[in-house]
């Protein structure tokens, strides 16, 4: 069991021991194993399984279980330190994404996708935990912002290598899913042994908690997790079915998005401290909305490829602001509650991801245009709550029904 050390001290061991680098490692380690798995994905189910619309569907829906069961998390750690369930769940990650390509069939690729998806939803929850408890209030969009490049910049390797060698090299999908979740599962556990256990000042509840000036929270986390399915599950397939984009191709517009994400998420965390999240919000929702219209767009007026590709970089530009959600909570929230709290939002964030893939899906099949203004009107309803998010949240000014507090100086 590795030493236990008080958040407080932490500035006394060596700058690569610290819990902010530790956040900074493992924000590396998560998408060489999760992009890759995501940016071969459409490739993999159609070229290897033959999957269609609503194939495709139903994988998401499978996958979005475990984050509709992430409440979980509230009773894991009870038994074990949230940062040991953080490190051991991206390890589960890493392991099934490695042998992704040994189950090319339906029902072999939802049972490791199953798998995979524990991990990931597990993984997530306790580091929007552990990332509200370690980092402080002041500093804590800035830094999200930063770790956010961080995770595209490892990212950008992994795509670059993708781009470069899978048709000069003759590449497989088992060859590329190996390397990258053997090297996500080879960082979290030398993470594992290498860092001590931080003991933040405030104790975690160890038990389910809803609170009710919390609801605009949970209702945006509702409204996220609805939108995100279009863009995660549907505009990355429409690239692939109705543009026919190869391996390389896909992975090049992902190269794009990083390169984006690498200059622009450090400006989101310092416009989120300037601007505050009620701005933000607003504007990314805004932006969302236009975005999905003009994807329904393409499909019901015909238009091309240059604007589909453009309107996917500023899709995932876009939803990067979402760090603006996590400081709201932040603020608004007893320091003992953003564990608990991060297993509720999460379980909430997916139930729509649960249903949604399966019903939009069987839709795509009928009309995808209709799928883009369904999700058209999601953003729309995240705009109406996000106008409801006061100008500088804090406990006891959740919303903008909250009692007036005097607003600090600016």
């Amino acid at each position: 069991m590795s030493k236990i050390i008080p958040l407080e001290e932490a500035h006394h061991l060596p700058r690569w021991r610290r819990p902010t680098t530790l956040l900074f490692v493992l924000a590396a380690a998560l998408p060489i194993a999760f992009s890759t798995w995501m940016v071969l994905l459409n490739n993999f189910v159609i070229e290897v399984a033959g999957f269609d619309g609503a194939d495709i569907g139903l994988l998401h829906t499978v996958r979005e279980i475990p984050g509709f069961l992430a409440v979980g998390v509230i009773a894991l750690i009870i038994f074990i330190r949230e940062q040991v369930l953080w490190l051991v769940s991206l390890i589960l990650l890493g392991v099934a994404t490695a042998v992704t390509a040994w189950f090319p069939s339906l029902g072999g690729i939802l049972t490791i996708t199953m798998l995979s998806s524990i991990g990931f939803h597990y993984y997530e929850t306790v580091n929007q935990s552990l990332q509200l408890q370690w980092l402080d209030k002041r500093h804590a969009p800035k830094i999200l912002g930063w770790i956010l490049a961080a995770g595209s910049a490892a990212t950008l390797v992994v795509y670059v290598l993708i781009v470069l060698t899978w048709e000069p090299l003759g590449l497989t999908y088992n060859i590329v899913y190996m390397l990258a979740g053997g090297t996500t599962a080879a960082i979290a556990l030398f993470c594992l042994i290498a860092y001590p256990q931080f003991e933040a000042p405030h104790p975690q509840i160890k038990r389910m908690i809803l609170r009710r000036r919390y609801w605009l929270y949970y209702a945006l986390q509702f409204m996220a997790g609805a939108r995100r399915q279009i863009f995660i599950v549907f505009a990355g397939f429409m690239m692939v079915e109705k543009f026919g984009f190869a391996v390389h191709e896909v992975t090049a517009l992902f190269l794009i998005n990083l390169l984006a994400n690498m200059i622009f998420a450090p400006l989101m965390g310092r416009a989120v401290f300037h601007f505050g999240e009620r701005r933000v919000l607003i504007f990314e929702y805004s932006g969302l909305v236009i975005v999905f219209l003009a994807y329904g767009g393409i499909y019901y007026l015909g238009w091309g490829v240059v604007l589909a590709a453009t309107l996917y970089v500023v899709d995932h530009l876009l939803f990067a602001l979402a760090l603006a959600l996590k400081t709201y909570f932040q603020k608004i929230a007893d320091p003992g509650d953003v564990a608990p709290t991060a297993a509720v939002a999460f379980t909430i964030n997916h139930i729509a991801a649960v249903f949604l893939p399966v019903v939009l899906g069987l839709l795509w099949l009928r009309s995808p245009a209709l799928v883009f203004f369904v999700a058209a009107s999601m953003a729309a309803v995240s705009l109406l709550l996000a106008l409801l998010i006061p100008r500088h949240p804090e406990k006891g000014n959740e919303t903008v029904f909250s009692r007036l507090v005097t607003a600090p100086a600016e």
